[in-house]
């Protein structure tokens, strides 16, 4: 996992997660606690509210990415910059700086102006932004996006968001961001969950990972509630971000989110990592065969890298025998519990792709309906 360096602010496994809580300067957005249009109040804001709070990142957004709204032009956003930049003259804590747009002119003007890094929501629809943030040298956050500068994070299909994460490829200092949210009218709050639950898969392109899930609807309907009773489903559902690999935390909860992301990663999970081995975190074989993938190694590979046990009882002496000696056969390990006489139940334990061919290679009662069983239980890559 290649770690990045956001204007001296490590992310990445070598670093504990960061923290991007959110200033708006554009008065249409959304969520009125971090909108502000008068400089010295928003800086009062980031100095109390983000940085004193715990923030490691400021991410500065110019126009409301809501669907409902009418999209900026570059030239509309670069009129709005200098309440950005006043605003970030007149801020006394330490943070990074980050300018979320989707142009970029912008991106390049707020750096030159003193920006730190950039929040690409449109996930290098532009393709001269790559050009301009490799050239400034600086940390981009790309969001999985079609090729639209209009249509920001509007992908409906989940798989559909690794293709857009390759889009116009990546710079050595990109962190990249699987888009939740209702960016369009076909994406679903079960397309967010499924996401979420293959959250670890987005490791497998190399580079640090920001999730934005603060408040957002997949959790706040899990638990019935509105979006100013999200904060606890926010919470927990920052720490499983963590503990699946997720680097960066945007949020505009930035006390509460930094606890929460700490919980996390004291329980994540510990891997081998030396200058020459990296113990590749893969639970599926979805995340498998990321990894393979970006490697330039066969895909094919993928269901033979997860190991998965199961537990089948109520065999009968001889079908314990059978299943013993056939998975042998197949690369599985079966394990007869409760002693020398037996107790009818087997442990069973093997790769994804052992047991789909120890399921497919024997048919024989009264073993093969719990076989078919297992492999048909197996989740999807």
């Amino acid at each position: 996992m290649r770690n990045v360096d956001a204007a001296g602010l490590g992310i990445g496994d070598d670093y504990p997660p960061r923290i991007m809580g959110v200033l708006n300067v554009s008065s249409e957005s959304p969520y009125d606690p971090s909108v502000y249009d008068d400089p010295g109040e928003a800086a009062e804001y980031v100095d109390e509210e983000l940085i004193g709070e715990g923030a490691d990142i400021v991410d500065v957004g110019l126009e409301s990415a809501n669907k409902k709204f009418d999209v900026l032009t570059a030239e509309q956003e670069l009129d709005r910059l200098d309440t950005a930049i006043e605003t970030i003259e007149s801020v006394s804590g330490d943070a990074v700086f980050s300018i979320e747009t989707r142009y970029h002119e912008v991106a390049a003007a707020a750096l030159d102006r003193g920006f730190d890094m950039v929040n690409d929501i449109c996930g290098f629809a532009d393709p001269k932004m790559p050009e301009v943030c490799a050239d400034y040298d600086v940390a981009v956050g790309k969001m999985a996006s079609p090729p639209d500068l209009e249509r920001p994070g509007a992908i409906e299909d989940v798989d559909d968001i690794y293709d857009a994460l390759e889009l116009n490829g990546v710079t050595e200092k990109t962190i990249i961001d699987p888009a939740f949210g209702g960016w369009s009218e076909d994406k679903t709050t079960a397309d967010d969950r499924e996401t979420f639950h293959r959250l670890r898969e987005f490791r497998g392109y190399g580079h640090p990972i920001l999730v934005s899930i603060n408040r957002k609807n997949f959790l706040r309907e899990l638990a019935d509630r509105t979006t100013e009773e999200a904060l606890p489903v926010s919470l927990a559902a920052t720490a499983m971000a963590v503990e699946r690999g997720a680097h960066v935390i945007r949020t505009h909860d930035v006390k509460e989110t930094r606890d929460a992301a700490l919980v996390g990663e004291a329980f994540s999970r510990d891997r081998v990592r030396t200058p020459e081995v990296e113990e590749l975190d893969v639970t599926t074989t979805g995340a498998a065969s990321r990894h393979l993938d970006r490697l330039g190694a066969d895909t094919a590979y993928a269901d033979d890298t997860v190991v998965r046990s199961f537990e089948v009882s109520s065999l009968d002496v001889e079908a314990a025998e059978l299943l013993r000696e056939e998975a042998g056969t197949y690369g599985v390990t079966a394990v007869e519990t409760g002693g020398d006489g037996g107790s009818g139940t087997i442990l069973l334990f093997g790769t994804v792709g052992a047991l789909q061919r120890l399921a497919a290679g024997v048919d024989r009662d009264p073993i093969a309906p719990a076989l078919s069983a297992i492999v048909e239980g197996l989740p999807e890559p």
